[in-house]
């Protein structure tokens, strides 16, 4: 088997209204993909990439790709991987992660099995929470307290909010209403975006401490690895981070200045599955927890392989009005928050071609 082309695709629609994290707003949601076609009509697809740059960077890295066996993960990562001319960190090591994605899809395919199980199969379901909590135009406390009642209804037992996008006072309020709303046995995770100062940060962790918070992600910027570290030892909530971290080199940095307890790895920024995998492997050796950030799609099966996987995230219809109608298959949350490792080769999902057709820009 050979790989004979790669190429991508775009989509871009308007959410139902813009929502706003700790320092950036949303007007619009979208899907990127990138697809390995091989001689053998076996098709892999990576979720990731979405605008012309990446599709660039995709052309660039053809020539490394077309005419090799799809198969060899390793290797291919490592012909994309040239730090002095393409990859370490930023865009270009994102759409690597793209095309990694659908060479593991790919693989799974050929071998007729669940990445999950191809990775590990250390379980078959993997517990979630419900991410949301973002500030909108006229979102007041009751407003935030709805949201969560509804989470509640979808089988939540772990939900997320955003803070830093309003003054402290105002944050721990929210915080505040939060987990009255959910009750004491429902975990609440708080994610800033990188929107405080460290000293800020360690004010804020001190007055929401009281609330009993499973993490505060994301508290400041994603290179202050002194900041994460002073604020680790100034409260008693575990810190997560490592969204925007790139590849094991990065987590291997993050992990040594003990920044965080638990690491949001996510495949599509740090360099694909193959990388993902290298990461979950530093942790275990430093007894880390892997709480990856980001569609759900890809990570449920990630969880599911490993022994340190600690929980997924879980996007609903509020924060996207494509939601269930992007892929041929939408998970499901059941009645105790957990989502069921897909059982399909591969990732186990297909775009909708025809809900996606009106919104394709590229």
């Amino acid at each position: 088997m050979k790989i004979i082309d790669v190429t991508t695709e775009s989509y871009r629609w308007p959410r139902h209204k813009p929502i706003r994290n700790g320092k950036h707003v949303y007007t619009h949601s979208g899907l990127g993909l990138v697809k390995v076609h091989t001689d053998e009509g076996v098709t892999g697809i990576g979720i990731g990439g979405g605008d012309r740059v990446s599709a660039a960077i995709v052309d660039r890295l053809k020539g490394e790709l077309i005419g090799e066996d799809p198969i060899n993960v390793e290797r291919l990562w490592h012909r994309m991987w040239v730090p002095k001319l393409i990859g370490r960190r930023g865009l270009s090591t994102r759409v690597i992660s793209a095309i990694d994605i659908a060479l593991w899809d790919l693989r799974g395919k050929v071998m007729n099995q669940p990445l999950s199980r191809l990775l590990g199969g250390y379980r078959d379901r993997v517990p979630t929470y419900i991410a949301g909590g973002y500030y909108e135009d006229g979102k007041g406390l009751r407003e935030l307290a709805e949201e969560m009642e509804q989470n509640l209804r979808l089988g939540a037992r772990a939900v997320k909010m955003k803070i830093g996008g309003a003054s402290i006072r105002e944050d721990v309020e929210r915080v505040r209403v939060v987990r009255e709303t959910v009750g004491p046995d429902v975990k609440l995770m708080v994610d800033a975006n990188c929107a405080y100062r460290f000293y800020e940060a360690i004010q804020i962790a001190r007055r929401i401490e009281e609330y009993d918070i499973f993490w505060f992600e994301e508290p400041v910027a994603p290179d202050d690895y002194e900041g994460h570290a002073q604020l680790a030892r100034a409260t008693t909530i575990p810190i997560a981070t490592g969204e925007n971290e790139y590849t094991r080199y990065g987590f291997r940095d993050l992990i040594e200045r003990r920044c965080a307890a638990i690491l949001n790895a996510d495949a599509h920024i740090l360099g694909g599955i193959t990388e993902f995998m290298k990461v979950v492997a530093l942790a275990q050796a430093h007894d880390l927890d892997v709480a990856p950030h980001g569609s759900q799609e890809v990570h449920v099966h990630l969880v599911a392989a490993i022994a340190n996987g600690l929980i997924v995230e879980f996007y609903r219809d509020s924060v996207d009005p494509m939601w269930g109608r992007i892929y041929t298959e939408t998970l499901q949350l059941d009645k105790d928050g957990y989502l069921l490792a897909p059982n399909r080769p591969g990732l186990g999902f297909a775009p909708n071609d025809e809900a996606l057709a009106p919104y394709r820009v590229g």
